[in-house]
């Protein structure tokens, strides 16, 4: 007899997947440069290190503790170097249940530029952004997968749940997986208008209130 819990978790799987290919297919990411993970009965789901948003199987879905550290770890599939990442958005947000790191072209591009307000880094020129995700906060730039960046992350994260690591790309979470995907793709497009108005001052287009 197949368990309710067992449903529910494969449910998961199968959202998650569908997620990292749209994302791939749609050039929102490229090669093995995103991770993507849920959370489920206290363990993180999160793609495994090297794998690819477009060939993502469950066999690419490594189960991580939510408390714990690398030596609790399954090693016959390594996680994500990234998984910290995920772990403290889980941690410090009862109601975040996925998480996704991308380095999607505009949003990273827009990480790159110098920015005033850390805490809301993506201007306001539509509403949804802010429906869909709320301000999204800038995290001081650090190598990926190290260490400070790890703690400047974990510094940074506050009630919001979305963020943009600089000269790098987003980190979002949310309630469910396609309303974190829904989240991720409006700060990309919001991304992709502040790089054009950025690039077009002469439009003199204002942030809304």
């Amino acid at each position: 007899m197949v368990m309710v819990d067992e449903i529910d978790l494969n449910a998961k799987k199968q959202e998650t997947i569908w997620v990292a290919h749209s994302l791939f297919n749609r050039c929102k990411t490229s090669g093995t440069t995103a991770n993507i993970s849920f959370l489920h009965d206290n363990t993180i789901y999160i793609s495994c290190s090297g794998s690819c948003f477009g060939t993502l199987t469950e066999d690419d879905l490594a189960g991580v503790p939510l408390y714990g550290n690398s030596s609790n770890e399954n090693i016959m599939k390594k996680p994500s170097k990234e998984l910290p990442l995920h772990r403290v958005l889980y941690q410090k947000h009862v109601d975040v249940k996925a998480v996704i790191h991308t380095h999607s072209p505009y949003a990273t591009l827009w990480s790159c530029l110098p920015h005033p307000d850390s805490r809301n880094i993506i201007p306001n020129y539509t509403p949804y952004l802010r429906m869909q995700l709320g301000k999204v906060v800038g995290v001081p730039y650090a190598a990926p997968g190290s260490e400070e960046l790890f703690t400047l992350f974990e510094q940074c994260v506050g009630d919001e749940r979305g963020y943009l690591l600089l000269n790098h790309g987003p980190v979002v979470g949310g309630e469910t997986m396609m309303k974190t995907f829904a989240a991720l793709e409006e700060l990309e497009q919001s991304a992709w208008i502040a790089c054009y108005i950025n690039e077009n001052k002469h439009l003199n287009i204002k942030e809304i209130s």
